[in-house]
């Protein structure tokens, strides 16, 4: 699995559709979101290069995701 990091927002966005399919993304808190995709495999990022701004465009991703995934 290639190495990703914080600006693959696609591909994180599907990683954690994978990893956690139940899970609606708008519930999920920045501090959450920033733990799963840093226990992601491949994960290659910094925890310190993580900031609002990415968090939220990963978690808009993955929510556009998940909502194809469940109609």
């Amino acid at each position: 699995m290639p190495e990703v990091n914080w600006t693959d927002t696609e591909e994180i966005a599907i990683r954690l559709l994978e990893a956690h399919p139940d899970v609606d993304p708008l519930t999920v808190r920045f501090t959450d979101l920033h733990r799963w995709v840093m226990e992601l495999d491949g994960f290659a990022g910094d925890a310190k290069e993580s900031n609002e701004k990415k968090l939220e465009a990963i978690q808009m991703a993955w929510y556009e995701e998940w909502q194809e995934e469940n109609g």
